[in-house]
Formats: C-alpha cells, structure tokens, sequence
C-alpha cells in the first residue's frame, strides 16, 4: 500500500523535470510562424539589436526588449544563444532560472527577446565551456586566453519566427 503511495509523487516530480518545452503566449496573435518560450511576451516595442549597443552606453544594466538575429545556439541543450549587437559585437543570451530553452536548430532565425542586459565579465573557463558547447575544434578552444568584458543577456521570455 505504502508503494502506491508513492508512485503519483514520483510521476509528479518526473512530469515537472521537463525544463524544454515550448510555452504558448496566449495574449499574442495566433500567428503559427511564431513559437514562444518562457515568460509570456509580446513583438511589439521591440528594439533593433543594431540599435542597443548604442542605448547600453554608460550603463551597467537595462531593461529591454530586442529583436534581431540569432547566431551560434548551444548544441547540447540548447541553454544559451549569442545575437549580434551590430559593430561586430555580439551578445550571449541565457534564459531566466535557467527554466527554459530555444531550440539548437534556431540559428540564423529573427528572434524577439524581453529581459535585462548588464555589462559582464567572462571568464576563460566559461569561454572555454561555451566554445565547446558550440561545437567548436580543441584548437579553436585553446586560443582562449583572455577573459571578454561584454554585454550578456538574460532572458525571461523568448519569441523565435520560424
């Protein structure tokens, strides 16, 4: 009897393990080119990523929605994506808690993105470890040896055009 018990709670906690799926924003337009991730947002308002880095000057952080294109996504999970912020800059866009995830095909895809930017450091050991979650060569990774002061991103809600 005490098994029995048992087994909803476990299925429970298994059900809620599923950190990759694909969150549907029900205030936006039913429009099936669009998938959603994470917190429900809307494309309006956005601003141009070419346009950001200029708006980030002198700041440490800024709340902000972008739209522009996605470059390299990560290939193991899918947990991190760079975009171009324009003047060969690019940013590194991770998802709020860690709670959701784009797809690891979602390179070269218009992108809308709402959350905070803040002006970071990087450290060689995570440049090392996001080299190898891009699919970079053993070569490419070891002429890592500066850390990069950047803008990162985290990003509580994520709009991909397909």
């Amino acid at each position: 009897m005490k098994k029995l018990f048992f087994i909803p709670i476990i299925a429970l906690f298994s059900a809620c393990g599923n950190n990759n799926t694909e969150v549907k924003n029900q205030t936006a337009t039913k429009d099936t080119t669009l998938q959603y991730f994470g917190d429900s947002i809307t494309i309006d308002g956005a601003v141009a990523a070419d346009q950001f880095a200029t708006m980030m000057k002198g700041k440490d952080s800024m709340k902000v929605k972008l739209t522009g294109t996605i470059g390299d996504v990560c290939q193991k999970k899918g947990c991190w994506m760079d975009m171009s912020i324009g003047n060969n800059q690019t940013m590194k866009v991770r998802f709020k808690d860690y709670a959701f995830f784009v797809p690891k095909d979602a390179s070269g895809k218009t992108v809308y993105l709402e959350g905070v930017a803040k002006t970071d450091t990087t450290s060689i050991a995570e440049l090392k470890h996001y080299a190898e979650d891009g699919g970079k060569t053993k070569e490419e990774i070891a002429k890592i040896t500066e850390p990069e002061i950047n803008i990162g991103f985290e990003a509580n809600g994520v709009i991909i055009k397909k």
